[in-house]
């Protein structure tokens, strides 16, 4: 092994690419609400995105193909840069450690909590006037009709606070994990993996793939097409990571061969909800599935929004 090698080895098992981000590039920072034990989500700026897995050591963007080590970071952020000048940037912060410590402790606390699927098997189905049924029917203006399809799917669990708990599930319908939102909070079981949420519209194969970012924002489409039966409504969580992007190729390639088969794109109406939609429309192409892009009117952000304007609300859940 040469010194060059040997050099390289070193900065792998010595620089975390969480410090790369808060110490080598401007306006990076950790959303501590979305982050997890395993997947620490840094920002910047509007629909900026980046994870941090693999203890450190790995990265990607949810909201493209691009991922790699931390050499590959470096040169992402700073696409002008060669290798060798990539390793001068990473010599600044060889053993530095990133800013997280409180959230790697609370992390490295919980453990041992019972993993997702059991935890879902503890909550409480969706009740009419508990206060998750309260919180996704009077402030989302989520009617009555969708939720009780919802619960029929087990798509929806109540969680404590008023938050409403969202299945995500693979192809056999197993429970990988599990997306948390209420009035005050938003997450992500941080031992869980995101796949897809999903709501069926009818029994049987269905023709039509509805795709959104929010579980919340799939019901709300739900509720316009007064839940369609040809259509499999769901949601990546935000960006598609790779257990998502399986799990939509799955869904794809079994689109493709039925007869009237679509894909339907109803991203948020914003930079990062176009740069989302562009990348799953290539990943519909690629299955060669027809596809529609459904964008709020009036100019809402997303479904949701469009959903309590209509109910005669304005305010911003």
């Amino acid at each position: 092994m040469t010194r060059q090698d040997d050099e390289l080895e070193q900065l792998r098992s010595s620089v975390n690419c969480g410090t790369i981000l808060e110490r080598l590039a401007f306006g990076w920072s950790l959303d501590k609400t979305e982050s997890t034990r395993r997947a620490l989500k840094y920002r910047r700026g509007p629909g900026e995105i980046i994870i941090v897995n693999h203890d450190g050591k790995g990265w990607f963007d949810p909201q493209s193909d691009a991922k790699g080590d931390i050499f590959n970071l470096v040169q992402h952020l700073d696409p002008g840069l060669n290798f060798g000048h990539v390793r001068k940037q990473l010599r600044r912060v060889a053993g530095i450690a990133p800013a997280y410590p409180e959230l790697q402790k609370t992390s490295n606390a919980i453990t041992v909590t019972k993993p997702p699927a059991e935890r879902w098997a503890a909550r409480r189905r969706l009740s009419r006037g508990s206060p998750t049924w309260r919180y996704l029917n009077e402030t989302r203006c989520l009617p009555e009709k969708i939720l009780a399809a919802a619960d029929a799917a087990d798509a929806v669990r109540e969680g404590p606070y008023a938050s409403a708990w969202f299945a995500h599930r693979n192809q056999g319908g197993s429970l990988t994990g599990i997306e948390m939102r209420g009035p005050n909070y938003r997450g992500f079981s941080g031992d869980g993996t995101k796949t897809l949420f999903r709501l069926p519209g009818g029994k049987g194969p269905m023709s039509r793939l509805a795709i959104f970012e929010a579980p919340i924002d799939a019901l709300s489409m739900a509720a316009f097409e007064h839940i369609r039966g040809d259509t499999l409504y769901v949601a990546t969580a935000g960006g598609i990571g790779p257990a998502t992007v399986i799990a939509l190729t799955q869904l794809l390639n079994d689109l493709s061969s039925r007869a009237g088969a679509v894909a339907a794109v109803g991203t948020d109406n914003d930079p990062p909800g176009e740069r989302h939609a562009k990348r799953l429309i290539a990943m519909i192409e690629a299955a060669n599935v027809p596809w529609e892009r459904l964008i709020p009117p009036d100019g809402a952000k997303d479904w949701n929004k469009f959903l309590q304007v209509q109910a005669g609300r304005g305010d911003d859940q």
